[in-house]
Protein backbone atom coordinates (compact mmCIF):
# COMPACT_ATOMS: atom_id res chain seq x y z
CA UNK A 1 0.00 0.00 0.00
CA UNK A 2 3.22 2.25 0.40
CA UNK A 3 3.76 2.24 -3.16
CA UNK A 4 0.28 3.39 -3.83
CA UNK A 5 0.32 6.07 -1.19
CA UNK A 6 3.84 7.28 -2.72
CA UNK A 7 2.26 7.12 -6.47
CA UNK A 8 -0.68 9.94 -5.12
CA UNK A 9 2.60 11.90 -3.29
CA UNK A 10 3.02 12.26 -6.71
CA UNK A 11 -0.14 13.44 -7.79
CA UNK A 12 -0.26 16.03 -4.96
CA UNK A 13 2.89 17.65 -6.75
CA UNK A 14 1.06 17.86 -9.63
CA UNK A 15 -1.87 19.59 -7.80
CA UNK A 16 0.70 21.80 -6.14
CA UNK A 17 2.64 22.93 -9.39
CA UNK A 18 -0.03 23.50 -12.00
CA UNK A 19 0.59 26.91 -12.25
CA UNK A 20 4.45 26.34 -11.69
CA UNK A 21 7.15 23.94 -13.64
CA UNK A 22 6.60 20.48 -12.97
CA UNK A 23 9.35 18.15 -13.14
CA UNK A 24 8.94 14.79 -14.37
CA UNK A 25 11.89 13.64 -12.56
CA UNK A 26 10.26 14.79 -9.50
CA UNK A 27 7.47 12.87 -9.96
CA UNK A 28 9.54 9.57 -10.73
CA UNK A 29 11.62 10.80 -7.57
CA UNK A 30 8.14 10.74 -5.52
CA UNK A 31 6.89 7.72 -7.07
CA UNK A 32 10.13 5.64 -6.54
CA UNK A 33 10.92 4.68 -9.99
CA UNK A 34 12.18 5.41 -12.93
CA UNK A 35 10.69 8.37 -15.67
CA UNK A 36 9.83 5.90 -18.40
CA UNK A 37 7.85 3.59 -15.35
CA UNK A 38 5.77 6.35 -14.08
CA UNK A 39 4.40 7.58 -17.44
CA UNK A 40 3.64 3.73 -18.15
CA UNK A 41 2.13 3.12 -15.33
CA UNK A 42 0.44 6.39 -15.46
CA UNK A 43 -1.25 6.33 -18.60
CA UNK A 44 -2.42 2.74 -17.66
CA UNK A 45 -3.88 3.54 -14.47
CA UNK A 46 -5.26 6.76 -15.44
CA UNK A 47 -5.87 5.68 -18.75
CA UNK A 48 -5.00 8.72 -20.85
CA UNK A 49 -1.31 9.92 -20.89
CA UNK A 50 0.68 11.76 -17.95
CA UNK A 51 0.83 15.08 -20.25
CA UNK A 52 -3.06 15.16 -21.15
CA UNK A 53 -3.97 15.08 -17.38
CA UNK A 54 -1.48 17.63 -16.42
CA UNK A 55 -3.13 19.75 -19.51
CA UNK A 56 -6.32 19.24 -18.62
CA UNK A 57 -5.93 20.21 -15.09
CA UNK A 58 -4.19 23.43 -15.91
CA UNK A 59 -7.06 24.31 -18.34
CA UNK A 60 -9.59 23.57 -15.78
CA UNK A 61 -8.04 25.94 -13.24
CA UNK A 62 -7.84 28.34 -15.69
CA UNK A 63 -11.44 28.20 -16.41
CA UNK A 64 -11.79 29.33 -12.55
CA UNK A 65 -9.34 32.20 -12.88
CA UNK A 66 -10.77 33.54 -15.93
CA UNK A 67 -14.56 33.38 -14.64
CA UNK A 68 -12.75 35.58 -11.41
CA UNK A 69 -11.87 38.03 -13.79
CA UNK A 70 -8.43 37.60 -14.77
CA UNK A 71 -7.22 38.39 -17.80
CA UNK A 72 -6.61 36.41 -20.83
CA UNK A 73 -2.91 37.20 -21.02
CA UNK A 74 -1.91 36.60 -17.27
CA UNK A 75 -3.93 33.33 -17.07
CA UNK A 76 -2.00 32.18 -20.38
CA UNK A 77 1.68 33.25 -18.86
CA UNK A 78 0.40 31.79 -14.86
CA UNK A 79 -0.42 27.95 -17.07
CA UNK A 80 2.91 27.73 -18.99
CA UNK A 81 1.71 28.81 -22.54
CA UNK A 82 4.69 30.83 -24.63
CA UNK A 83 1.33 33.46 -26.09
CA UNK A 84 -2.03 33.95 -26.01
CA UNK A 85 -2.77 32.25 -29.25
CA UNK A 86 -1.38 29.04 -28.44
CA UNK A 87 -3.68 29.42 -25.15
CA UNK A 88 -6.54 30.16 -26.62
CA UNK A 89 -5.98 27.30 -29.37
CA UNK A 90 -5.32 24.52 -26.62
CA UNK A 91 -8.52 26.64 -24.60
CA UNK A 92 -10.81 26.34 -27.03
CA UNK A 93 -9.78 22.69 -28.21
CA UNK A 94 -10.72 21.43 -24.43
CA UNK A 95 -13.68 23.98 -23.45
CA UNK A 96 -15.13 24.27 -27.45
CA UNK A 97 -15.31 28.25 -26.62
CA UNK A 98 -12.90 30.83 -26.62
CA UNK A 99 -11.25 32.15 -23.06
CA UNK A 100 -12.74 35.62 -23.82
CA UNK A 101 -16.04 34.08 -24.08
CA UNK A 102 -15.62 31.80 -20.88
CA UNK A 103 -15.19 35.21 -18.99
CA UNK A 104 -19.03 35.63 -19.83
CA UNK A 105 -21.48 34.57 -17.10
CA UNK A 106 -23.54 31.39 -17.95
CA UNK A 107 -20.94 29.91 -20.58
CA UNK A 108 -20.98 26.05 -20.11
CA UNK A 109 -17.19 24.95 -19.61
CA UNK A 110 -15.53 21.76 -19.05
CA UNK A 111 -13.94 20.25 -15.87
CA UNK A 112 -11.21 17.75 -15.47
CA UNK A 113 -11.33 16.80 -11.62
CA UNK A 114 -7.90 15.71 -9.92
CA UNK A 115 -7.31 12.25 -9.87
CA UNK A 116 -6.30 9.75 -7.40
CA UNK A 117 -5.33 6.01 -7.15
CA UNK A 118 -6.89 3.23 -4.83
CA UNK A 119 -7.19 -0.40 -5.24
CA UNK A 120 -10.56 -1.65 -6.84
CA UNK A 121 -12.02 -5.30 -6.40
CA UNK A 122 -12.89 -6.46 -9.83
CA UNK A 123 -14.33 -9.62 -10.92
CA UNK A 124 -11.45 -10.33 -13.31
CA UNK A 125 -10.27 -13.51 -14.37
CA UNK A 126 -6.97 -15.20 -12.54
CA UNK A 127 -3.09 -13.56 -13.42
CA UNK A 128 -0.19 -16.27 -13.49
CA UNK A 129 3.30 -15.08 -13.24
CA UNK A 130 6.40 -16.33 -12.17
CA UNK A 131 9.20 -14.47 -9.88
CA UNK A 132 12.26 -14.95 -11.52
CA UNK A 133 16.06 -14.00 -10.68
CA UNK A 134 18.56 -13.71 -13.53
CA UNK A 135 22.29 -12.68 -14.01
CA UNK A 136 23.06 -10.78 -17.06
CA UNK A 137 21.89 -11.41 -20.32
CA UNK A 138 23.90 -10.19 -23.38
CA UNK A 139 21.51 -9.60 -26.33
CA UNK A 140 22.49 -8.21 -30.00
CA UNK A 141 20.09 -6.62 -31.67
CA UNK A 142 19.32 -3.31 -33.49
CA UNK A 143 19.20 -0.68 -30.99
CA UNK A 144 17.19 3.13 -31.29
CA UNK A 145 17.63 5.88 -29.37
CA UNK A 146 14.40 7.44 -27.42
CA UNK A 147 14.31 11.03 -26.53
CA UNK A 148 14.41 11.52 -22.87
CA UNK A 149 14.76 15.41 -22.89
CA UNK A 150 16.85 18.21 -24.01
CA UNK A 151 19.93 18.71 -21.61
CA UNK A 152 18.58 16.16 -19.59
CA UNK A 153 14.92 17.84 -19.05
CA UNK A 154 12.03 15.44 -20.01
CA UNK A 155 9.24 17.10 -21.11
CA UNK A 156 5.82 16.67 -22.30
CA UNK A 157 6.43 16.46 -26.05
CA UNK A 158 9.40 14.31 -25.79
CA UNK A 159 7.96 11.49 -23.75
CA UNK A 160 4.82 11.74 -26.49
CA UNK A 161 7.58 11.43 -28.85
CA UNK A 162 8.63 8.16 -27.62
CA UNK A 163 5.68 6.53 -27.95
CA UNK A 164 5.39 6.61 -31.66
CA UNK A 165 9.15 5.85 -32.03
CA UNK A 166 8.96 1.68 -30.64
CA UNK A 167 6.08 0.75 -33.19
CA UNK A 168 7.81 2.51 -35.87
CA UNK A 169 10.60 0.72 -35.47
CA UNK A 170 9.55 -2.39 -35.22
CA UNK A 171 8.68 -1.85 -38.55
CA UNK A 172 11.55 -0.37 -39.95
CA UNK A 173 13.49 -3.12 -38.80
CA UNK A 174 11.35 -6.20 -40.40
CA UNK A 175 11.33 -4.08 -43.99
CA UNK A 176 15.19 -3.40 -43.99
CA UNK A 177 16.29 -7.24 -43.30
CA UNK A 178 17.64 -6.57 -39.50
CA UNK A 179 14.75 -8.69 -38.53
CA UNK A 180 15.79 -11.75 -40.42
CA UNK A 181 19.79 -10.60 -38.96
CA UNK A 182 18.26 -10.83 -35.98
CA UNK A 183 16.42 -14.14 -36.03
CA UNK A 184 19.56 -15.35 -37.31
CA UNK A 185 21.28 -14.86 -33.85
CA UNK A 186 19.59 -17.41 -32.36
CA UNK A 187 21.26 -19.74 -30.57
CA UNK A 188 20.60 -22.30 -26.96
CA UNK A 189 20.07 -19.08 -24.95
CA UNK A 190 17.15 -17.68 -27.34
CA UNK A 191 13.75 -17.91 -25.84
CA UNK A 192 12.81 -15.66 -28.73
CA UNK A 193 12.94 -12.18 -29.94
CA UNK A 194 12.69 -9.47 -27.70
CA UNK A 195 11.83 -6.29 -27.08
CA UNK A 196 14.40 -4.36 -24.50
CA UNK A 197 13.08 -0.66 -23.04
CA UNK A 198 16.66 0.14 -21.27
CA UNK A 199 15.32 3.65 -19.98
CA UNK A 200 16.35 3.29 -16.27
CA UNK A 201 17.45 6.43 -14.14
CA UNK A 202 20.34 8.59 -14.33
CA UNK A 203 21.29 6.78 -17.56
CA UNK A 204 22.64 9.40 -20.29
CA UNK A 205 20.60 7.69 -23.26
CA UNK A 206 17.17 5.80 -23.11
CA UNK A 207 17.47 2.83 -25.89
CA UNK A 208 15.23 0.49 -26.94
CA UNK A 209 16.48 -3.06 -28.46
CA UNK A 210 15.18 -5.46 -30.81
CA UNK A 211 17.12 -8.38 -30.08
CA UNK A 212 17.59 -12.23 -28.90
CA UNK A 213 19.76 -13.31 -26.24
CA UNK A 214 23.03 -14.74 -27.53
CA UNK A 215 26.19 -16.25 -27.61
CA UNK A 216 27.24 -15.29 -31.53
CA UNK A 217 29.36 -12.64 -32.37
CA UNK A 218 27.95 -9.29 -33.05
CA UNK A 219 27.67 -9.13 -36.75
CA UNK A 220 27.49 -6.11 -39.18
CA UNK A 221 24.73 -3.65 -38.38
CA UNK A 222 23.85 -5.03 -34.71
CA UNK A 223 24.88 -3.72 -31.96
CA UNK A 224 25.26 -5.74 -28.10
CA UNK A 225 24.17 -4.70 -24.92
CA UNK A 226 24.17 -6.47 -21.43
CA UNK A 227 21.19 -6.41 -19.40
CA UNK A 228 22.03 -5.96 -15.76
CA UNK A 229 21.06 -8.45 -12.86
CA UNK A 230 17.76 -8.08 -11.55
CA UNK A 231 14.91 -9.49 -10.68
CA UNK A 232 11.39 -9.36 -12.74
CA UNK A 233 8.19 -10.83 -12.84
CA UNK A 234 7.07 -12.79 -15.95
CA UNK A 235 3.48 -12.91 -17.59
CA UNK A 236 2.60 -15.25 -20.55
CA UNK A 237 0.32 -14.00 -23.12
CA UNK A 238 -1.13 -14.38 -26.64
CA UNK A 239 -3.40 -12.84 -28.82
CA UNK A 240 -3.65 -10.12 -31.73
CA UNK A 241 -0.95 -7.72 -31.87
CA UNK A 242 -0.39 -5.22 -30.25
CA UNK A 243 -3.70 -4.74 -28.04
CA UNK A 244 -2.76 -8.14 -26.11
CA UNK A 245 0.29 -6.96 -25.03
CA UNK A 246 -1.20 -3.90 -23.83
CA UNK A 247 -3.76 -5.64 -22.20
CA UNK A 248 -0.94 -7.89 -20.02
CA UNK A 249 0.42 -4.64 -18.99
CA UNK A 250 -2.21 -2.89 -18.07
CA UNK A 251 -3.45 -5.53 -15.74
CA UNK A 252 -0.19 -5.77 -14.31
CA UNK A 253 -0.02 -2.23 -13.08
CA UNK A 254 -3.29 -2.32 -12.20
CA UNK A 255 -4.19 -5.24 -10.88
CA UNK A 256 -1.33 -7.45 -9.75
CA UNK A 257 1.37 -4.83 -9.44
CA UNK A 258 -0.57 -2.47 -6.44
CA UNK A 259 -1.33 -5.48 -3.95
CA UNK A 260 1.77 -8.17 -4.60
CA UNK A 261 4.54 -6.51 -2.28
CA UNK A 262 6.70 -5.55 -5.08
CA UNK A 263 7.13 -2.11 -7.14
CA UNK A 264 9.12 -1.29 -10.11
CA UNK A 265 12.79 -1.66 -10.33
CA UNK A 266 15.15 0.76 -12.16
CA UNK A 267 16.14 -1.96 -14.80
CA UNK A 268 14.76 -2.92 -18.47
CA UNK A 269 11.29 -4.26 -18.96
CA UNK A 270 11.89 -6.88 -21.68
CA UNK A 271 8.77 -8.24 -24.46
CA UNK A 272 10.01 -11.85 -25.46
CA UNK A 273 8.09 -13.01 -28.40
CA UNK A 274 7.80 -16.61 -28.59
CA UNK A 275 7.14 -17.08 -31.98
CA UNK A 276 7.46 -15.29 -35.19
CA UNK A 277 4.05 -14.38 -36.01
CA UNK A 278 4.14 -10.91 -34.44
CA UNK A 279 0.54 -9.51 -35.47
CA UNK A 280 -1.05 -12.88 -33.34
CA UNK A 281 1.83 -13.78 -30.98
CA UNK A 282 2.55 -15.68 -28.10
CA UNK A 283 4.69 -13.71 -25.17
CA UNK A 284 5.96 -12.80 -22.26
CA UNK A 285 6.31 -9.67 -20.36
CA UNK A 286 8.88 -9.39 -17.90
CA UNK A 287 8.57 -5.97 -15.57
CA UNK A 288 12.06 -5.58 -13.54
CA UNK A 289 10.58 -5.65 -9.39
CA UNK A 290 12.00 -5.11 -6.22
CA UNK A 291 10.40 -5.36 -2.77
CA UNK A 292 8.18 -2.62 -1.65
CA UNK A 293 9.16 -0.45 0.27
Amino acid sequence: MEWLKRLNNALDYIEQNLDDKIEYEKLAQIAGCSVYHFQRMFSYMAEMPLSEYIRNRRLTKAAFDLQKGDKVIDVAIKYGYESPTAFNRAFQKFHKVSPSKAQKEGTFLKAHPPISFKITVKGVKQMEYSIVKKGEMRIVGAKILLNNGVNGEINESSMEENFKMVPAFWQAVGQDGRLAKIVSMMDSNSNGVLGVSACMANVENWEYYIAVQTDKEVIEGLEEYIIPANTWAVFKGNGVMPTAIQDVEKRIVTEWLPTSGYEYADAPDIEVYLNQDFTNSQFEVWIPVREAK
